[in-house]
């Protein structure tokens, strides 16, 4: 029992045979819960000693479990690179006006239809990105027009949201839906891999990335987020009124849309450039 309350405390470090794990003699470390079930063990056996049925042998069984962060050696190395390493995380910038022009310009110049009516429908609809690309011709459309407004069922809040179609980007989901010869039950986005099923979230990315490479913008300040929050951004800018970009986001929260613009951070910016000292 010392022997065994004397490997848990000083460390935790222990050998391959004290374990039960084979004749491998080199020192392996428990992991904190593993430590942790252990240290009961042995409170047991001391305040019940002969009478628990607890052993060292239920540590061999203990530790042998295939269970998540039970048994856990600490001295393994790995070359996986952190997902993070090198990456400006924090939230994306919204696009300005001149940025949303520039991009729309050579969308049409290269005749880039999907493209141009995914943009457009991106700032226009302010939408998640699964939710705008689960969308289906039907959801937008009805006897061969695009309509003026849309109410979709959101995924992450379960509750519905509408939002409006301009003029310009009716026209082109228009011309995409004729390009791409589009039914009611299709969805609007389809990917060129599979017919079936549309534009996974990393190709959406990945098309928004080129877009902004191809405005002369920094991709690793603008995202997906960015088509989300351009146009809420520009109408909180323009009437300052939080309660109607809540409702176009489908906030449930009025504090949601006041982080998530960052409306108190560049509120207080332009109260601080006006005064003068």
């Amino acid at each position: 029992m010392e022997k065994w309350e004397n490997c848990v405390n000083s460390g935790m470090y222990v050998t391959g045979v004290g374990v039960g794990l084979g004749s491998d003699k080199s020192n392996v470390r428990f992991g904190s819960q593993a430590a942790a079930q252990i240290r009961q063990i042995l409170a047991c056996e001391r305040l019940l000693p002969g009478k628990s049925g607890l052993s060292p042998l239920i540590v061999r069984a203990l530790v042998t479990r295939k269970e998540p962060n039970m048994f856990r050696p600490r001295n393994l190395t790995t070359n996986k690179k952190p997902w993070n390493k090198g990456k400006l995380l924090g939230q994306k910038h919204p696009l300005s006006l001149k940025q949303i022009w520039s991009i729309r310009h050579f969308l049409k110049i290269e005749d880039r239809r999907r493209d141009l009516a995914l943009f457009n429908l991106a700032i226009d609809s302010k939408l998640r990105a699964c939710d705008l690309l689960s969308l289906r011709v039907a959801d937008v459309s009805s006897d061969g027009q695009v309509n003026r407004r849309a109410t979709i069922l959101q995924q992450k809040t379960h509750s519905p949201v509408q939002f409006e179609i301009t003029y310009r980007t009716r026209s082109s989901i228009e011309k995409w839906i004729d390009t791409a010869k589009l039914s009611q039950t299709q969805f609007l986005f389809t990917s060129r891999q599979h017919a079936s099923r549309h534009l996974s979230l990393r190709q959406y990315s990945r098309i928004v990335g080129s877009w902004v490479k191809r405005a002369g913008l920094d991709p690793t300040m603008y995202g997906t987020h960015s088509m989300r929050r351009t146009k809420a951004t520009l109408i909180y800018r323009q009437t300052k009124n939080i309660r109607a970009v809540q409702l176009l986001l489908g906030h449930s929260k009025l504090e949601s849309t006041v982080r998530y613009l960052g409306i108190e951070v560049d509120d207080a910016l332009e109260m601080s450039e006006k005064i003068d000292v």
